[in-house]
């Protein structure tokens, strides 16, 4: 069974690379965040909609495994699913070469929610994220 819930191939740009002609580790949190943000959208809440909602989705932790390098030319495909745990959202990211399928990057983010200025258990996202959540 597969596990993720949202999957998005993304380019891999020149722009991206480090001196050893591998994307510099400090985009793929650009990459990880891009999938949160399409997933967000896909699931009906844009962050200007949130925002506009008084609900501020904020990183409270990353942890990230680099496995694979990825160069220029390559697509990637960033897959994640997620589960809830109290006040934190936790989405399960990876990162594929999606020519190879080797895995890339694998992260676990935790997110947490304030709203009107305040940590909240945010009904409003886990009613949004009701049909996604393992």
């Amino acid at each position: 069974m597969d596990k993720y819930i949202f999957s998005i191939d993304i380019p891999v740009r020149d722009y991206e690379l480090d001196s050893e002609g591998i994307v510099n580790n400090a985009n793929y949190l650009h990459y990880l965040e891009y999938t949160r943000h399409e997933f967000c959208k896909q699931a009906g809440l844009s962050f200007k909609g949130m925002t506009d909602a008084g609900i501020v989705p904020v990183v409270a932790r990353i942890e990230v495994d680099y496995k694979t390098p990825l160069h220029s030319g390559d697509t990637m495909t960033s897959r994640l699913w997620l589960e809830q745990k109290g006040v934190r959202f936790i989405f399960h990211q990876d990162v594929f070469n999606k020519a190879t399928g080797s895995l890339a990057v694998s992260a676990v983010v935790s997110v947490v929610s304030i709203e009107n200025g305040r940590l909240s258990r945010s009904e409003k996202l886990t009613e949004a994220f009701s049909e996604y959540l393992k």
